[in-house]
């Protein structure tokens, strides 16, 4: 198993906890800090595996992050169904 995926599975596991923990702010200091160590991850994810497997961890970060996903969707007006 590489660095980048050991790291993208333990990065996987803190964002589930941090999901299970209850929160004032709904969440959002935890997503900021999640989506600032996730992007350099998949960067690294991708420079160790290859673009595809980059691609899949940008994919599984973003179903765990989904409400950023679709708050940016929405924002940008690409539409990003937040009632799913």
């Amino acid at each position: 198993m590489t660095l980048s995926l050991t790291l993208f599975c333990l990065w996987a596991v803190m964002a589930n906890v941090a999901a299970m923990i209850p929160s004032r702010d709904r969440h959002r200091r935890r997503a900021v800090a999640l989506i600032a160590t996730g992007l350099p991850l998949v960067g690294f994810m991708a420079y160790e595996t290859g673009p595809w497997i980059g691609l899949l961890t940008l994919a599984a970060g973003m179903s765990v992050l989904r409400w950023p996903v679709a708050y940016l969707m929405r924002r940008i007006g690409g539409g990003g169904d937040a009632a799913s």
